[in-house]
């Protein structure tokens, strides 16, 4: 091999090299799953059903300003809209329990988690069904 090709081959392992770290590095920063990272307690990059109600139930009790166990569309604060609060209102008494709150998060989690594995992970999470998903966790 000529000194020319070993400058080459030397050459293509130090730039390999770099983008690695440089890559690591920016993972690092931004971090793959910052979306994610509130409500996963255990750190493994996903969220499974019952981390997302329990987010979901600790977002509730915040939201739940007069403290009377309901919320109103007010207090919701325009994470349903007036038509999705319909829907998740069947006793049609105009607000919503922490059950029925929880059956909400709990349908959308279904139809964030895309792959069925039962868990939602950063990839799902950016989805149009993630992002409905988290405005009802954050």
């Amino acid at each position: 091999m000529s000194t020319r090709s070993k400058a080459w081959v030397f050459g293509l392992v130090v730039c390999f090299a770099l983008a690695g770290d440089y890559s690591a590095a920016i993972a690092k920063t931004t971090g793959p799953c910052a979306e994610l990272k509130p409500i996963d307690p255990d750190n493994d990059g996903t969220v499974d059903l019952n981390e997302a109600k329990n987010a979901a139930a600790a977002v509730f009790g915040k939201l739940d300003v007069d403290k009377d166990g309901t919320l109103t569309v007010k207090e919701l604060q325009g994470r349903l809209s007036r038509n999705e609060f319909k829907t998740a209102d069947p006793d049609k008494d105009a607000t919503l329990s922490k059950d029925e709150y929880l059956a909400v998060v709990e349908s959308r989690f279904k139809a964030a988690d895309k792959d069925g594995e039962g868990t939602v992970d950063c990839d799902e999470i950016k989805s149009k069904a993630g992002k409905a998903l988290m405005r009802l966790l954050k």
